[in-house]
């Protein structure tokens, strides 16, 4: 079958995407001398799904924030943070609850009523400067409160780097996010888009110190396990224990 026939649509586009996935898969090969990584036993299918999320991004993503970060005036993209963060506060007044933090909760749910009203629907965010200082927790974190295992590494397709733990839990945040439950679906996946490219454009600054990374695919990964550990531990140490590397000679000690 023909790259025509595919571009017709007589090839669904999930199994077009998941083709070209596992074509860059394929082609993956692991950095000279690397030492295998207990945290990441799926390196090499996790490299070549971070090899098409790059190629996406550099296509697509990075251009548009680019162009966003370009055209938006600061105060504009200002705002904007401001109204995606503040939809996204009921999902951290859930997991607050979840895990305990009444008082963070009630902080948040202050936020939320604050810059939903004088906010102008979180435009504006007055609550920081009343001392209502903004949280961030999510279902992930409210596991690994619980004693779950982050897990091996995953780099998921379009959403990038998580991990066994993290990566389920993203379709849990799903339903504490208002936005799931527009009826309109351009309203609604515009909203998404609209975070993604926000986060992008807010990730711009970092990409030059990416392209001088010998190899930015463990730069990301170490950062995302050690990030999550912060925040799963309130910037506290972790005690968890590392995975274990099972073709290592001895296991890693914590």
């Amino acid at each position: 079958m023909g790259i025509n026939t595919m571009l017709k649509g007589k090839v669904p586009r999930g199994l077009l995407v998941l083709g070209c996935m596992l074509a860059l898969n394929a082609c993956v090969t692991l950095p000279p001398n690397a030492p295998r990584s207990p945290q990441d036993p799926y390196e090499r299918w996790n490299r070549g799904i971070y090899k098409f999320n790059d190629t996406i991004d550099r296509g697509v993503v990075k251009p548009v924030a680019r162009a966003y970060q370009h055209v938006m005036p600061h105060f504009a993209r200002t705002g904007v943070s401001n109204f995606l963060s503040n939809l996204n506060t009921p999902t951290v007044m859930i997991n607050e609850a979840l895990q305990g933090k009444g008082r963070a909760a009630l902080g948040d749910l202050g936020r939320f009523l604050i810059n939903s009203t004088a906010g102008v629907g979180g435009l504006f965010d007055p609550a920081t400067s009343m001392g209502l200082q903004r949280n961030d927790e999510d279902f992930g974190q409210t596991l690994g409160k619980w004693g779950v295992h982050a897990g091996p590494f995953l780099e998921l397709p379009l959403l990038g780097p998580s991990d066994l733990r993290d990566g389920p839990a993203k379709i849990v945040d799903i339903f504490t996010y208002p936005p799931t439950y527009l009826h309109n679906s351009y309203q609604k996946y515009g909203l998404w888009g609209l975070t993604l490219i926000d986060k992008r454009a807010d990730l711009l600054s970092l990409d030059d110190t990416l392209k001088n990374t010998y190899d930015p695919y463990a730069f990301i990964r170490d950062a995302y396990l050690q990030h999550r550990a912060y925040l799963v531990s309130d910037g506290k140490d972790t005690d968890e224990a590392p995975l274990v590397d099972p073709g290592a000679d001895e296991a890693p000690k914590p």
